[in-house]
């Protein structure tokens, strides 16, 4: 079996240096965990304690099932933000069973080998729905961060209910909500990477409201000491009336849990030069999916932040996620009383800051910057459906824009030729978001040996825009490899495209 073979390369050679590599590197990233853990639970429509059971289990279950070394799972802000809709309409049962649905939805996406559409997905698409969930995030924080009350349960129906209700934010609520947000905008960088702004801030925010104890500061609440929520799902407490309804938001979860997971694994992947098998890796969260809510967790995916922490922090193996979870465990046990004072507020302020951070601004400022209206088009659409829909929606609205507006079908062929140490590349037809993944893969097949790569692009009539950046990311990799790259057969449009995304640029340094 592939997974076995995969975990025997992966410790062949395990040693104590590299065991307490993976264990520095668990202590980091429950350090980053812990806050986030904490928040998600919350701004999902659960519980604190519910974030931390999931961050637990997850980096155990997945962890160990994962379809690579490096995938550190838990709950996330994505995640949170499809959630809390979701538990206010069918409370804590009804979201724990859509999670139950997506887990068979994620092991039958696996089984179908449904994992390569996530490469369909153009850049402004995806780039769109992370904008659109972290608007829905910050928002959904407003009551936690000023202490007000909403009714409704999109992000609408919540802003319209103020002119009714009212808006009166409450004092010491907003001080913890701007402090916890000033010291992570202000927490060094160089710090940060040992120990989080975030947890530093959470910690500040809990210190103060002990000393201080203010009237009317909303705090996280008791944390059990204890993995099995009383909120967990039995078999007995299954809303069968519900289920029809509980469908679509399963749907949605299993799509988002797929698309971050994977799209975790492809970065995270570049980062440790190992690929990532995504079968393997849907059927790790599928299996920690349908096991979450009987201990009352919330659905989970992989986490990029979490992820890349470990990473940088010397992780081997996955070791690191298991060392990740024990820590958060005792953490649980140790610390629940404190815990449970940390303001509500603070956390917000945590989340709010997560949300701006989740945009990847790189590129939002690329295609606006350089008037790409296509992808304008489809970063603000499916931004705009993601705000106000759900995200399965969002994700078709997004791709459905994109083929209208290209009308091209994946026609991309590829002549490669090879001569001593030289790898040309001659491309012709059509390279656009569904083709890229072609192009990209027979790169990294080919040019193992090679000294020297060409691409030839006199063939080709269409050079999209959304594959500047992956493309950029591939030729940089290359260099960076110590081989030399070349460009031919460039004119017109398309080496105006190849000017504009600074490829030209880069093959010259």
């Amino acid at each position: 079996m592939q997974y076995f073979k995969r975990l025997k390369k992966e410790f062949s050679g395990y040693s104590a240096s590299a065991f307490a590599g993976d264990v520095m590197a668990g202590i980091t990233v429950s350090a980053v965990a812990l806050p986030l853990a904490l928040a998600f639970g919350v701004s999902s429509g659960a519980t604190a304690a519910s974030g931390m059971i999931t961050a637990i289990l997850a980096g155990i279950v997945i962890g160990l099932l994962s379809g690579a070394s490096y995938q550190i799972s838990g709950p996330t802000g994505a995640m949170a933000a499809i959630l809390v809709s979701l538990a206010a309409a069918y409370g804590m049962n009804g979201m724990l069973t859509a999670g139950l649905i997506s887990g068979i939805l994620l092991i039958l996406a696996a089984v179908f080998r449904l994992g390569r559409l996530v490469a369909y997905i153009p850049s402004p698409v995806i780039t769109g729905f992370t904008s659109g969930i972290a608007l829905v995030i910050a928002l959904g924080q407003i009551d936690n961060f000023f202490g007000t009350v909403s009714e409704g349960t999109g992000v609408a129906e919540k802003l319209i209910s103020y002119t009714s209700l009212g808006f009166k934010p409450h004092l010491f609520t907003v001080l913890f909500g701007v402090l916890a947000i000033a010291i992570m905008v202000l927490w060094p960088k160089k710090w940060n990477a040992k120990v989080p702004g975030s947890l530093i801030a959470i910690i500040v925010c809990l210190i103060l409201n002990m000393v201080l104890s203010p009237e009317g500061v909303a705090v996280v609440g008791e944390i059990p000491r204890t993995i099995l929520s009383p909120d967990r799902l039995r078999l007995t407490n299954i809303p069968f009336k519900d289920m029809g309804a509980l469908i679509s938001p399963a749907i949605s979860i299993a799509a988002l849990g797929m698309i971050e997971s994977l799209l975790c694994g492809a970065s995270a992947g570049k980062m440790k030069d190992e690929k990532l098998d995504a079968n393997q890796e849907l059927i790790a969260q599928g299996v920690g999916n349908i096991l979450l809510p009987f201990f009352g967790g919330i659905p989970a995916t992989a986490a990029i932040a979490r992820t890349s922490v470990a990473i940088k922090s010397g992780q081997r193996t996955r070791i690191t996620g298991i060392v990740h979870s024990l820590i958060l465990l005792a953490s649980m046990f140790l610390l629940s009383p404190f815990m449970s004072r940390i303001p509500l507020s603070a956390l917000a302020g945590v989340l709010m800051v997560t949300a701006w951070r989740m945009n990847e601004w790189h590129f939002i400022k690329y295609i606006f910057r350089n008037k790409l209206k296509f992808p304008i088009i489809q970063y603000l659409v499916t931004m705009i459906v993601t705000l106000f829909s759900d995200l399965t929606i969002a994700i078709i609205a997004g791709v459905v824009v994109s083929m209208i507006l290209y009308v091209v079908q994946s026609n991309l062929n590829i002549a490669v030729e090879k001569a001593d140490k030289t790898v040309i590349f001659r491309l012709s037809g059509i390279l656009f978001f569904g083709s890229q993944e072609k192009l990209l893969e027979s790169i990294t097949e080919n040019t193992a040996d090679a000294e020297e790569v060409v691409l030839d692009f006199a063939g080709l009539a269409v050079f999209e825009d959304s594959v500047s950046g992956e493309l950029h990311t591939t030729i940089a990799s290359l260099k960076e490899s110590g081989k030399t790259v070349r460009l031919e057969g460039l004119a017109g449009k398309i080496a105006a495209q190849a000017e504009r995304a600074g490829i030209t640029e880069l093959v010259k340094k």
